[in-house]
C-alpha cells in the first residue's frame, strides 16, 4: 500500500481474500478466523498510516491487527527487525546449554557435543537465512550463543 492512501489498498485486499474464501470454499477448504491475526510491515512512514487501524476486513471477517506473529517457528515484526526472533531462539539455546551443563557429568565428551549440535546448534541454523540484512544487534543476540 502506498502511504498517503491506504483505503484504496485496503479495499484492494478485502476483495483480493474474498476471492481466494470463494476458491477455498469451492475446493472443500475453510479459512479460520479465529486463528488469524493482520500484520503491518513497512517502513516507519509507512506505519505511522495504518498505526489507527485495530482491524482489518481479509475474506469478509475483521481480523485483529498484531504487532508480531510467528510463522514456521519465526517471529516477525512490523519493521522486520527480527529482535524477538533473536531472542527467542537465544532465549530456547540457554535454556538447552543449561540443561546439558547439569546432566554433562553423565554424559561422555562426544554424546554432550552431540546433544549440544542437536538442541543448540540446529535452533540456530533453523531459518536464518531470514536474518541475511537484520541489525547487528539482533545478529549480536545469536554470535553471543
Amino acid at each position: 500500500m502506498h502511504d498517503d492512501n491506504t483505503a484504496a489498498g485496503l479495499s484492494i485486499l478485502a476483495a483480493c481474500t474474498t476471492d481466494v474464501k470463494q476458491w477455498y470454499m469451492q475446493n472443500g477448504l475453510q479459512l479460520n478466523p479465529d486463528k488469524s491475526e493482520a500484520l503491518f510491515m513497512g517502513t516507519a512512514t509507512q506505519l505511522r498510516a495504518v498505526s489507527s487501524l485495530t482491524s482489518v476486513s481479509v475474506a469478509d471477517v475483521d481480523l485483529p491487527v498484531a504487532d508480531l506473529q510467528r510463522v514456521l517457528g519465526v517471529t516477525l515484526d512490523r519493521r522486520l527487525t527480527f529482535d524477538n526472533h533473536a531472542s527467542a531462539v537465544a532465549r530456547s539455546c540457554n535454556y538447552h546449554a543449561r540443561a546439558i551443563h547439569h546432566t554433562c557429568h553423565l554424559l561422555t565428551m562426544d554424546l554432550a557435543q552431540t546433544l549440544a549440535c542437536s538442541l543448540i546448534l540446529s535452533r540456530i541454523d533453523y531459518c536464518n537465512s531470514v536474518l541475511y540484512g537484520a541489525p547487528s544487534d539482533t545478529i549480536q543476540k545469536l554470535q553471543r550463543v
